[in-house]
């Protein structure tokens, strides 16, 4: 049996619910064969994160050339990167081993408020990791951080930030606009002429830790099966939509997303 192969590098968060652990679910989840380069380790549950450990440069190096130069992979997720150097040794080898389907979540902020990047890195990211990738998929807070402007608060809003986020190089540019504080949820994707909108009502939920790295997981999982952006972007709306309308409630905080809902969908 062969089945499609998702790379996720990213942090570790203790808790579960982001991070690798989110990736590696929606990987399995989503029927390919899921593999991790770790960043950092977290200390981390539902009430914040509590320790932020960044691994050496050798280990990461050595985890991407130990999966790149065997296994090899259909498409690659970013997450948590922390630092600069990080982010270069990342790019590089992304560029090294010729990957085809690179999809960035530029995690910044925890859901908790904590730094998650360094501010030094944001540049790393514009310069280095951008002009590779396939899809970027910042929420508003990420996209007004890398655009060095006001966070957007309309649609129309997020319209111009998506095209001046494809003005940086990825491909495609998918926006969520779950920090719109009106109507309903509103994520877009745009690839250089066209805007495609992904709308859904709000859910009345406070436990949606993890849904930014799940939902870019999603989307790279669909990428390395060959799907379209468009298809793959849409079974992911689907997917994150599905773990939110029945998030756990695990822990004393904001608990974590279900990543197995979406298998239950129509059953």
């Amino acid at each position: 049996m062969s089945l499609a192969k998702t790379l996720t590098i990213a942090g570790s968060d203790s808790g579960g619910g982001a991070g690798i652990q989110a990736d590696l679910k929606t990987f399995q989840e989503l029927h390919t064969f899921g593999m991790s380069v770790i960043t950092a380790l977290t200390a981390q549950n539902t009430l914040g994160v509590h320790g932020v450990y960044p691994q050496s440069i050798e280990a990461i190096e050595a985890q991407i050339d130990a999966v790149l130069s065997d296994i090899g992979a259909d498409a690659v997720k970013t997450g948590m990167l922390f630092s600069a150097e990080i982010i270069t040794l990342v790019s590089n080898k992304l560029r090294q081993y010729e990957v085809s389907n690179i999809v960035v979540d530029p995690v910044m902020i925890a859901k908790g408020g904590a730094s998650l990047l360094q501010e030094e890195a944001v540049q790393a990211l514009k310069h280095e990791l951008l002009p590779i990738s396939t899809v970027i998929t910042p929420n508003l807070p990420e996209a007004a951080k890398l655009l060095g402007r006001a966070e957007m608060k309309t649609v129309d809003e997020m319209k111009q930030a998506a095209v001046d986020l494809h003005k940086l190089g990825p491909t495609y540019v998918v926006l969520k606009g779950g920090h719109l504080t009106e109507g309903p949820a509103v994520d877009l994707l745009y690839d250089g002429e066209e805007f495609f909108e992904l709308k859904v009502e709000r859910i009345d939920t406070k436990h949606t830790h993890g849904t930014g790295c799940t939902f870019a997981a999603a989307i790279a999982a669909e990428l390395a099966k060959s799907a379209t952006i468009k298809d793959a972007t849409e079974t992911a709306k689907q997917f994150i939509t599905a773990a939110i309308s029945n998030s756990l409630v695990i822990g004393r905080g904001i608990g974590p997303t279900n990543h197995a809902a979406y298998r239950h969908l129509g059953k």
